[in-house]
């Protein structure tokens, strides 16, 4: 009976500490930056929606202006996703800024994911923006809906 009752308190221990960790939150920084060299005439239009919070809204960002807000993800159970349509000069290109099961660990140990728009595509970093890699281009052939033949 001893044993029964051990595990009994056993169990029920491992469920109170996880539900209490399915509480806990951690924080992310997520901001989009305008990296583009010469665009003063033609600003980067962004505009995010989430699964969870709807629609976020959008800027107009010119050279070197951010658009950012914070993310709160659970510690373990989180599905927070933030897809954004960014808008320049007859581009236009849909991508994830946020998913909790890709940027739980990509977004570095500060919780910062960090992406630079330049011409050529999109950069991210985790450490400020000191650091950048490129992730994509604006316009990707393997996503186009196309289907392209080589012809030998």
């Amino acid at each position: 009976m001893k044993t029964q009752n051990a595990l009994i308190l056993l169990i029920s221990g491992f469920a109170l500490y996880t539900t209490f960790l399915s509480f806990k939150q951690h924080t992310y920084d997520v901001r989009i930056i305008n990296g583009f060299s010469n665009n003063s005439s033609l600003p980067l239009v962004v505009w995010c929606l989430s699964e969870d919070e709807g629609d976020i809204g959008g800027r107009a960002l010119q050279e070197r202006d951010d658009y950012g807000w914070t993310v709160k993800t659970g510690l373990f159970w989180s599905s927070s996703r933030f897809v954004c349509t960014m808008k320049w000069d007859g581009k236009r290109k849909k991508f994830e800024a946020f998913r909790s099961s890709r940027d739980r660990y990509r977004c570095g140990a500060r919780r910062q994911c960090f992406w630079l728009v330049k011409e050529d595509g999109f950069y991210f970093s985790n450490d400020d923006g000191v650091h950048w890699i490129k992730d994509f281009p604006w316009f990707d052939l393997r996503f186009s809906g196309f289907l392209i033949l080589h012809i030998y």
